[in-house]
């Protein structure tokens, strides 16, 4: 079983980062309720802690970290997208050497649940609340690259 302690400070950076990086995307890939998927990501984190405590040090070490980005990363909104991809794929090559494939496909999950709440926190369109789409197509689109990018990374043995 893979813990906290099996990675370096700048390792466990990238892996905390990543997942609030793709929520990040898919909140900035449509305008308008950023509260609401800030908001909505954070649950993902607070039911993961209440729901899979002590299945995975991996992942309850990971929900337990306060998520965050360093902004350094970031010069504009337009650097969301390369940073996230990035951070993602450096995050499974890290994970995919020291975790176990099991934990690794926890971890793509976790990706995608924080990444989906953020995309469903806000119907987009409509009027005072009537009609609208629960997912914006741009929106949808972010999702489609996240899931792709996951799928592509094997869950490699170490």
């Amino acid at each position: 079983m893979t813990t906290k302690a099996d990675f370096n400070a700048e390792e466990w950076s990238t892996v905390v980062e990543a997942p609030v990086l793709a929520g990040m995307r898919v909140a900035k890939a449509h305008r308008g309720g950023t509260i609401r998927e800030s908001v909505a990501m954070a649950k993902v984190y607070n039911a993961a802690r209440e729901q899979h405590q002590g299945e995975s040090e991996l992942l309850d070490a990971l929900v337990s970290s306060p998520p965050s980005v360093d902004p350094r990363g970031l010069k504009d909104a337009g650097d969301i997208g390369a940073l996230s991809t990035e951070r993602l794929q450096e995050a499974l090559r890290v994970l995919g050497s020291k975790g176990t494939p099991e934990e690794v496909g926890q971890y793509k999950s976790f990706v995608l649940a924080v990444a989906q709440a953020a995309a469903e926190a806000h119907k987009e369109g409509g009027f005072i609340g009537i009609g609208g789409r629960e997912i914006s197509p741009e929106e949808q689109a972010v999702l489609d690259e996240l899931r792709g990018l996951l799928e592509a990374q094997p869950a490699t043995p170490r």
